[in-house]
C-alpha cells in the first residue's frame, strides 16, 4: 500500500484552513458531496500541489443485504477518476433496509448501522464487497464503524470479522480508532484485542475522531477534540505497525485554524511514540499474515432474506417506532432511535435551511415528532420535502399545526421543490397559479 502520510477531512467549511495547514500530504472528501464536473476550487488546488485526494463513500451499505447499487458504484468509480484517487473506501454497514428482498417498505436509516458478526453476514458482505471490487477502477478499503447497539447471537469479535472479510476478497482496511474507543465504552470491546487480531498488512489507513460520553454512551460526533484514550489506541497501533496514512476527521463544530493544526499534531505525536516503542522493541511487531486467494463463494437468496429481514426489523424499530426484536437492549435501541432522529433534524436543516427559518423555534420539536413514525425513505432532500407535507397535512389546532401565514410560505416552498423543474417565473404562469388558488378557495 502506498504511503499517504498526515492528513485531515477536507470540509467546505474548513477547505481554507485545510489549504494553509502545514504538513498536510492527503485529504479525504465525502463522495457524495463531490459532483465531479464542478469540484470545488479548493480540492482543485490542492490536487494541483500534488496531494491526494481520496473519495470516502457513506451511502454505498456494502453490509445490507442486497447487493451493492450499480448507480452508486458507478458514482463512486467515476470520482476515484476525476480526483487521479489511489483507491476509495466505504463502511462496513447497512443504511437501508426493506424493499423487494423483504416485500416490505423501504427505510433509510440515514447513518451507518452495524452488521451482525455472524458468518451469514459475513457470507453477503464478502460478496458484495467483490462486486465492488470488479466495479471500481482503483483498490478498496473499508472502516469499521462506530456502534451504539451490538446484535444478539454474534458468532464472530470485531477483529476477527474484519480478518475473515480481509483474507477472503483481499480488501483493504480503513481502520478507525475512535470507532474502536467508540465500542469499547458502548460495547466493553478490549480495542488492545481487536487490533491484536486485526491482518495489520492490510492496513490503507487510519481514521482518528473526536466524540463526547453522555449518560455512559460515548457518541461518535466528529464534532469534538480527539481524547487521549484514541491517541492512546492510534499508538498502540503504530507500536504495532508503521500505518501508510493516518487522517483527522472532524465534520462540524469547526474549530480555529490553530486548534485544527494542534490536532493533526497531537496524532503526528501519537503515532511517533508508537513507532519509537516498535523501534524498541527491535522492530518486531504482530507477524505479517498472508492473506489467501480470495475466494468466489457467494451468499445465497436464502441467507440474503434471513439478513434482510433481520435488518428491517432492527431498522423499522429505530426509525417507525415498532417494537424492539428479541434479544436487543430496548434502552440503548431508545438512544439509538433519538440520535438518529436529531441527526435527520439536523442535515435536513443544512439541506433545507429555509425551513428552520420559516418555522423557527417549532422546526426542531416538530421535525422530531414527524420523525417518530415517518421513516426516511429517500435521502434527506426527499425527507425535507415529506416533512414539508406532514406539516401542511396537520388539521387546524392540532400541535403540529402552524399559522397561516408559515403555512402558506411552507407551501410555495413544497411546490416549488416538489415536482421535476423549478415552477416557471414567467408572469403568465404566476397568474394562473394565482387564480387557481382564489378559484380553491371559493
Amino acid at each position: 500500500m502506498r504511503r499517504l502520510g498526515t492528513g485531515i477531512g477536507w470540509r467546505p467549511e474548513i477547505a481554507d484552513a485545510v489549504e494553509e495547514m502545514p504538513g498536510i500530504e492527503w485529504v479525504e472528501a465525502v463522495s457524495e458531496n463531490l459532483c465531479p464536473g464542478h469540484l470545488p476550487d479548493s480540492l482543485l488546488r490542492l490536487r494541483e500541489r500534488g496531494v491526494t485526494v481520496v473519495p470516502h463513500g457513506v451511502s454505498l451499505g456494502l453490509g445490507g443485504a442486497d447487493r451493492p447499487d450499480a448507480g452508486r458504484l458507478a458514482a463512486l468509480a467515476e470520482r476515484a477518476e476525476v480526483l487521479g484517487s489511489p483507491l476509495v473506501t466505504e463502511h462496513i454497514a447497512f443504511v437501508r433496509a426493506g424493499g423487494a428482498l423483504t416485500a416490505s417498505p423501504l427505510m433509510e436509516a440515514g447513518h451507518l448501522l452495524p452488521v451482525p458478526r455472524t458468518r451469514d453476514a459475513l457470507d453477503v458482505l464478502c460478496e458484495n464487497v467483490r462486486i465492488a471490487q470488479d466495479a471500481l477502477p482503483v483498490p478498496l478499503a473499508v472502516e469499521n464503524i462506530a456502534a451504539l447497539v451490538s446484535w444478539p447471537d454474534e458468532e464472530l469479535t470485531e477483529g476477527q470479522f474484519l480478518y475473515e472479510l480481509a483474507d477472503r476478497t483481499g480488501v483493504r482496511l480503513l481502520i478507525d480508532v475512535a470507532n474502536l474507543h467508540t465500542n469499547h465504552v458502548n460495547l466493553g470491546e478490549d480495542p488492545a484485542r481487536a487490533l491484536g487480531e486485526l491482518p495489520l498488512e492490510a492496513i490503507a489507513y487510519v481514521h482518528v475522531a473526536g466524540g463526547f460520553e453522555r449518560d455512559g454512551v460515548w457518541h461518535d460526533s466528529h464534532a469534538h477534540p480527539v481524547p487521549r484514550p484514541v491517541l492512546d489506541i492510534l499508538t498502540d497501533l503504530a507500536s504495532r505497525v508503521a500505518p501508510p496514512g493516518v487522517l483527522l476527521e472532524r465534520d462540524e463544530n469547526f474549530p480555529e485554524a490553530d486548534e485544527l493544526h494542534g490536532e493533526v499534531e497531537a496524532i503526528r505525536v501519537a503515532v511517533d511514540k508508537g513507532r519509537a516503542a516498535r523501534t524498541a522493541a527491535g522492530g518486531v511487531g504482530t507477524a505479517p499474515r498472508v492473506s489467501r486467494t480470495p475466494t468466489a463463494a457467494g451468499a445465497d437468496a436464502a441467507v440474503r432474506q434471513r439478513l434482510g429481514l433481520a435488518q428491517a426489523a432492527l431498522l423499522s424499530a429505530l426509525v417507525a417506532g415498532t417494537p424492539a426484536p428479541e434479544g436487543f437492549d430496548r434502552v440503548r435501541l431508545g438512544v439509538q432511535a433519538r440520535a438518529l432522529a436529531g441527526k435527520r433534524a439536523d442535515v435536513v436543516g443544512k439541506v433545507a435551511p429555509e425551513l428552520p427559518v420559516l418555522l423557527g423555534a417549532r422546526y426542531r420539536p416538530a421535525f422530531l415528532a414527524y420523525a417518530q413514525g415517518c421513516p426516511m425513505t429517500g435521502g434527506y432532500r426527499r425527507d425535507a420535502l415529506d416533512f414539508v407535507a406532514h406539516v401542511l397535512r396537520a388539521d387546524p389546532g392540532d400541535p403540529g399545526d402552524v399559522d397561516p401565514g408559515v403555512r402558506r410560505e411552507l407551501r410555495e416552498w413544497w411546490l416549488e421543490r416538489s415536482g421535476p423543474v423549478p415552477r416557471s417565473t414567467r408572469p403568465g404562469a404566476r397568474l394562473a397559479r394565482a387564480t387557481r388558488r382564489v378559484l380553491l378557495r371559493r
